[in-house]
Parts: structure tokens; sequence; C-alpha cells
């Protein structure tokens, strides 16, 4: 019997560039997709302690200032309670010397704190009520962010200023 010859040695094959680029930019999507940017690392306001060999006690942080905000009939400001314990009501006659009260109050706690010491930042969590005005807390805000000197000048009593968490309601 006779063997034919073959007539090329080798198929030369090809590679298919086509579904290679397919899957490569597929995979690119994919990456882009899923890729989830991190929030680089910042400045962090963070009390260090002093250079001096003594030790660190407790009394040199300072808890903040709670400040409650109590709504009053369509969302006005009925009250001001500082630290669960001073009623601004009491000592105030209208909603405006309620804030200029808060603004004394919290100065007088700046001038507590005392320049160069550790707890001299000053910070105030505002604790509101749900159905207060937000004209009403951004009264509040200022009144304790800082007040204008005699001269003219701007006083800056409160350095942070946070509100307090609340549990998601269902």
């Amino acid at each position: 019997m006779k063997i034919r010859k073959q007539a090329s040695a080798d198929p030369k094959v090809e590679l298919q560039m086509t579904p290679m680029i397919d899957i490569v930019f597929q995979l690119l999507v994919f990456f882009i997709m899923t890729f989830k940017v991190v929030v680089r690392e910042g400045d962090f306001s963070i009390r260090m302690p002093s250079a001096s060999a003594s030790s660190s006690t407790v009394e040199d942080f300072e808890l903040p200032v709670r400040v409650k905000l109590v709504a009053g009939l369509e969302g006005s400001i009925s009250d001001i309670v500082i630290d669960d314990s001073e009623s601004l009501r009491a000592a105030a006659a209208t909603t405006s010397q309620m804030f200029d009260l808060l603004s004394e109050r919290i100065a007088a706690r700046k001038e507590q704190g005392g320049a160069g010491n550790v707890a001299s930042e000053l910070e105030v969590e505002f604790d509101t009520d749900y159905d207060l005005l937000y004209g009403e807390q951004i009264r509040a805000i200022t009144a304790v962010s800082g007040k204008f000197a005699a001269d003219g000048s701007m006083i800056r009593l409160a350095d942070k200023i946070k509100f307090k968490d609340r549990p998601a309601s269902n």
C-alpha cells in the first residue's frame, strides 16, 4: 500500500488576538469596578503627653461640655440644659438671652481650662431634640463657637463641636 506524503510538514498555528484583547479588557473593567478607594490617613487631633517626666493624670483630659437643646411648640427652643444639671430657661426671659447665657457659660469653661493645659481645647457635644428647628441649632452652634470682644476682635470659645450619636429609628 502506498502512503501519501503530506503536502506540508506542520501546519502553522496562529494565535487569535481578538479573544485575548477581549479578555484583557474584561479583566481591566472588573478590577476598575471592584477597586475601593481608601481614604488616606491624615492629620489627627491627638493629645500627646507633655515632655516632662511626670506621669499623666486623668485630670489632664476634660470631658466635653454636654449641651441639650430642648424643643418646644412648633420646633422653637424651649430650654438649654448644660451638663444635665444647669437649665438656662430659669435664668433667661427670652430665647436670645438663653443663647447669650450659653455663650457666657462656655466662655467660663474655656477660662477654667487655662493656657498651656492639655485640656485647653474645649469640646462641646450637642444633644438636640428631633423636632428642633435647624435655625435654632445654628444659633446654639454660633453661641458656643465664639463671640466678639468689646474691641471687635473675635474670641474663639469651643474648638470642637460634635453631635450626640442617636440610634437609628425604624
